[in-house]
């Protein structure tokens, strides 16, 4: 966003040697969501419980179905992106399995019918079959998917405003990976003009989903390097600024032990598609505390060495505002199976959706948990796992150095 449109961002910058704060209410604030499919109707929910409170949002990054929600809010104006996600949700969970009333026999049967119907029929909005004679000839066939996108790029062409996406009101950033180098790739509105194409290829899962041509390049889902945007959002934010980020995520690492095969499916995809979250926000949350750490000790060190331009210099790539984690993640899971992130039931797309409002409206009506617990500058985490009972990971502290005697 440009820098005339920020100056009332923050209430206050606080200087290094101040006790820094950051407040849900002022501090730059950025919404990270993680791909997974039909579950992304809990991302939904949680913006729109948001949305009741706190309007206002600086930087959307998103994965696969999270890059979709993503551009919903970015590409629309305030008062319209609610609406614009409950339509979406409402287009990919109209299909005629989709409808029928979950009372319809025993849940755990309905689900498999809605998902297989999915995988029959395609998603209404989102994708259909290829109905390919080649397709007979199994891994030899000379397709790259089994379904085509192109009723996704109707659905954003209609549901997005591309315009305003790209008028810089609100940074977005969407992440994919490189078929040809496997390397990931965030395209941004602070870099380059964003298209249906480049969030189509955040999502194209391969093999359901065909490479997205770009440029000169083919991409598929980010999801397959890093389920998770947050890195690339801490690693592009200014320094120099405070950042509250909400990490909304979709597949839990911890778990039960699976009894059955279908669990151990459902399980697998929970490990592969978590990004090992909570283990990688806890390591650069310490990488980023420890650099913060040296930097306050550089900063004890006598006046002569620290006018000393390389060790200001040095100072200056250690030094961090506060940047404050708080970490969502779905957890309501009855009736779900291995095909949770395909299984779009509108029941099942309104219970997501619904989780979503009730986690963060619980988050949000106890303000004393997202209030500043660090006293340093450094990284704050709020892991929100355990309901009512946050976990508070705080900026490492630099021990006090003993007066002479």
């Amino acid at each position: 966003m440009p820098a005339a449109k920020k100056t009332n961002s923050f209430a206050s910058r606080p200087s290094r040697t101040s006790t820094p704060r950051v407040d849900i209410t002022t501090a730059k604030k950025a919404l990270v969501l993680q791909g997974g499919g039909a579950l992304g109707a809990y991302q939904a929910g949680v913006y729109a419980g948001v949305f009741e409170k706190h309007k206002e949002l600086d930087w959307v990054a998103g994965v696969s179905i999270g890059a979709v929600n993503a551009a919903l809010i970015a590409g629309n104006a305030p008062e319209l992106r609610v609406a614009r996600l409950r339509e979406f949700w409402d287009l990919v969970s109209s299909g005629p399995a989709q409808r029928l009333p979950p009372g319809w026999g025993d849940r755990a049967l309905f689900n498999q019918w809605s998902a297989t119907s999915a995988a029959v029929f395609g998603v209404p909005g989102f994708f259909t079959p290829r109905r390919s004679p080649a397709l007979l000839l199994g891994g030899a066939a000379p397709v790259l998917s089994y379904y085509d996108t192109a009723p996704l790029k109707s659905t954003l062409e209609r549901l997005v405003d591309f315009d305003r996406l790209n008028d810089g009101e609100i940074r977005f950033s969407v992440g994919a990976v490189n078929v040809r180098s496997g390397n990931s790739v965030y395209f941004d509105n602070r870099k380059q003009r964003i298209g249906p194409e480049h969030i189509m290829a955040s999502g194209a899962l391969p093999p359901g989903f065909a490479p997205v041509h770009i440029d000169g390049e083919d991409y598929w889902d980010g999801g397959i390097v890093s389920n998770t945007p947050l890195q690339y959002v801490l690693d592009t934010h200014p320094r120099s600024e405070p950042l509250m980020v909400l990490q909304v995520d979709l597949f839990s690492a911890r778990g039960t032990m699976p009894r059955t095969l279908a669990e151990t499916l459902e399980r697998q995809k929970d490990i592969t598609y978590s990004s090992r979250t909570r283990m990688n926000t806890d390591a650069m949350a310490s990488n980023m505390n420890l650099q913060q750490a040296v930097a306050d000790l550089i900063a004890r060190l006598p006046a002569s060495l620290q006018k000393d331009p390389s060790v200001a210099a040095v100072c200056a790539q250690l030094t961090h505002q506060p940047i404050e984690i708080v970490h969502l993640i779905y957890r309501d899971k009855p009736y779900e199976l291995d095909s949770k992130d395909y299984e779009f039931s509108r029941a099942s797309v309104d219970e997501h959706w619904e989780s979503g409002m009730r986690d963060i409206c619980n988050t949000l009506e106890h303000p004393e948990w997202l209030r500043s617990a660090s006293q340093a500058n450094g990284v704050t985490t709020f892991d929100l796992a355990v309901p009512n009972a946050p976990k508070v990971r705080r900026p490492m502290r630099v021990p006090a150095i003993p007066a002479a005697n």
